[in-house]
């Protein structure tokens, strides 16, 4: 009775104008939920095939590897958008429990590493298969290959464990159920020590997570693949082509992929400054860019470089082993250093 009471005190051009905020809102998060299921039709059936192709009907090389266990995690990442999707068509309220809300965070956060690092290995190889080709001959093996894959995922898993551990549901606005991270670690919620512990908790999660999650990484692959490209462009390697194209599309996806995630998580260490309307929106994006790195990143990788309807005449199998056959295309050149390059025979991706 005393909210329909201020609701009524409320001036009419107040009300409207609440009633047409929350419509958008709505429309909005409709919208998202909409997108992102699309996105998890075509990121598990792209995906899928991908993991099919590289899985079964390729020769297993190192190459094929990394790329295996990169379509792994995409496909894991995928899996998990029905959840989220759910989440944002509801307006952020969370019905799957708590133990659903700290693991399908975990899995998330696992795909999400675990991308990051094996991008970030891709971008090494490349490098080193260019610069280090002697190196590269003795000591790239499949062996070495799979305990790298395998520390990645252990490293994975224990970047994500936070999760495990801080993510709760808490009930807000008497109804409505959110899925967040509560860093306090202290029985005394009040307390002033323990607010600024849990502060300090936050913030070296969020240092560690955007280190080693995102800016590091990224400066490695763009630092290798401008090493890459010099090589390349100085001993006249094929640079026009696909293997340019295909190193430019995982920079700027990965960039645009991941930057908004950070950003908001960066801001939850000043919500008390920043609006809600304002993380509420920034959620939202990062939600939908890092599905849709997840889901169309790898369609990438195998369409880029080829024109639309030659990917309609061509068939999966024909365009997986295009994209992952160990060729790295190199002319003909003289000198001992380019014929090392040449016998690395890996492609460019």
């Amino acid at each position: 009775m005393l909210g329909v009471n201020n609701i009524m005190a409320l001036p009419p051009t107040t009300v409207a104008n609440s009633s047409k905020t929350t419509e958008i809102t709505k429309i909005s998060h409709l919208a998202s939920a909409v997108l992102l299921f699309i996105t998890f039709l075509v990121g598990v059936v792209g995906n899928g095939m991908f993991l099919w192709v590289l899985g079964l009907k390729m020769r297993r090389t190192v190459t094929t590897l990394w790329f295996l266990h990169l379509i792994s995690c995409y496909l894991l990442f995928t899996m998990l958008i029905p959840f989220f999707a759910v989440y944002v068509l509801l307006g952020f309220h969370w019905v799957f429990g708590m133990a659903m809300c700290k693991l399908l965070n975990a899995f998330g956060s696992m795909g999400m590493f675990s991308s990051v690092f094996l991008l970030t290995l891709i971008s090494l190889d490349r490098y080193t298969l260019t610069h280090h080709p002697i190196w590269s001959r003795n000591h790239r093996t499949m062996p070495r290959a799979w305990k790298l894959v395998m520390g990645v995922w252990l490293a994975s898993f224990s970047l994500s464990a936070p999760y495990l551990a801080f993510r709760e549901t808490r009930v807000v606005d008497r109804s409505r159920i959110t899925c967040i991270n509560n860093y306090n670690i202290s029985g005394n919620w009040n307390g002033a020590e323990t607010r600024n512990l849990g502060r300090r908790v936050h913030l070296a999660i969020f240092m560690v997570r955007f280190l080693l999650g995102f800016l590091l990484p990224f400066c490695t692959i763009v630092g290798c693949y401008v090493r890459v490209g010099m090589k390349m462009k100085e001993k006249k390697l094929t640079w026009a082509g696909k293997p340019f194209k295909v190193m430019m599309a995982t920079m700027v996806s990965f960039f645009l992929g991941w930057l908004p995630y950070h950003l908001y998580h960066g801001l939850k260490l000043y919500e008390k400054e920043v609006p809600e309307s304002v993380t509420d929106a920034l959620l939202v994006i990062y939600t939908l860019t890092s599905c849709f790195n997840a889901c169309f990143t790898p369609i990438l990788y195998l369409f880029v470089g080829e024109k639309f309807w030659q990917v309609f005449r061509t068939s999966l199998l024909t365009l997986a082993k295009e994209a992952f056959v160990d060729d790295l295309s190199a002319p003909e050149s003289n000198g001992r250093q380019g014929s090392e390059v040449e016998n690395s025979k890996e492609e460019m991706v």
